[in-house]
């Protein structure tokens, strides 16, 4: 096992001081303070190889988890591993198989070129001068960047900044790797080209790989697993093809009327998903989708009619949405 974790929990303290100036002076001589549960019991495994996609709304624990894993963060209690290591005890040889990449954060030196950050952490991470080579070849030919290695970090785009941040996180070949939203701000080509890389990366190297994102189209194209967290809690383990069947058991229809139509008679053919004529979107149980289909075209003028599975988006949310309920 690569990543073992369990009952991990992660505790802040955080200072609450009343608005205005009376609640300043106040605070001088009285103070409060409230535990927030950035990450409370969870536990988990990762195989060598896997790619996992680690979901959740803002403050859900993500980021606190990956830091924790990475040693950054020393957890308030519960046991981590990460490649036989105990991450907080920043071993030399754990750091050197382990990267973290944070999609707000940077590490390139704005007015230099992004090869001297990368020869810095040559040295760093002491890889030996023929694989540094062959590293920097293999990764800019990956991402297309190859032209772009000796441009200063301020004349690149965005996502060509990401791109080398990629390969300056990569350079000593880590086992693990975590993804923190990596294609934060990026056009939608960028994060097509990212993912790419990150499939063909994670397929030739046997890494690790961990990735938060708030984009579902990099979950839904990359990661088979996926972990859901949310207020601190694991709400969902396993494979994301579960995770839709569990919780969105049926299929959107989409049809386009030729003739307005009543939507009391559509009612009960599923659940009115959006009607705005000429357009209606039913939610219809996947047991149903055939008679459903069938009773629309024979009862109704139609135009056009399509079958399709939910979004993942929509997924996602109806999860957040009913374990949001359970917690009030």
């Amino acid at each position: 096992m690569i990543i073992s974790v369990y009952h991990l929990s992660k505790y802040y303290r955080v200072f609450k001081k009343e608005p205005g100036m009376a609640g300043s002076v106040r605070s001088l001589f009285t103070r409060k303070y409230e535990d927030v549960k950035a990450v409370d019991d969870i536990s988990f495994e990762i195989n060598e190889g896997e790619l996992v996609g680690f979901i959740g709304p803002n403050g859900a624990g993500k980021t606190t988890t990956l830091k924790c894993l990475s040693g950054l963060l020393y957890p308030a209690s519960g046991k981590v591993s990460v490649l036989g290591f105990n991450p907080y005890e920043r071993k030399k040889e754990f750091l050197k198989q382990l990267a973290l990449v944070m999609g707000q954060k940077n590490q390139l030196v704005w007015d230099l070129p992004a090869i001297d950050t990368f020869n810095l952490n040559k040295e760093i991470y002491e890889v030996e001068g023929e694989k540094y080579q062959k590293v920097i070849n293999e990764l800019s030919s990956l991402l297309d960047v190859k032209g772009l290695l000796k441009v200063p970090v301020k004349r690149l785009s965005l996502g060509e900044r990401m791109k080398m941040e990629l390969i300056s996180s990569l350079i000593h070949s880590p086992k693990v790797l975590f993804l923190d939203e990596p294609t934060i701000g990026l056009d939608v080509l960028m994060q097509k080209k990212l993912r790419e890389f990150i499939r063909e990366y994670n397929i030739r190297h046997k890494a690790t790989i961990i990735l938060t994102s708030h984009y579902m189209g990099d979950v839904e194209e990359l990661c088979k697993r996926v972990i859901m967290i949310n207020f601190g809690k694991i709400i969902f383990d396993g494979e994301l093809s579960d995770l839709v069947e569990k919780y969105a058991p049926y299929k959107k229809i989409s049809v386009i009327f030729k003739e307005y139509a009543d939507p009391k008679k559509l009612d009960g053919l599923g659940k009115i998903y959006r009607f705005e004529y000429p357009e209606l979107v039913l939610n219809v149980p996947n047991n149903k989708i055939n008679s459903a289909a069938s009773a629309i075209l024979k009862n109704f003028k139609v135009e056009d009619i399509t079958i399709e599975d939910p979004q993942i988006e929509d997924v996602i949310a109806q999860v957040y949405t009913e374990k949001k309920k359970i917690n009030r």
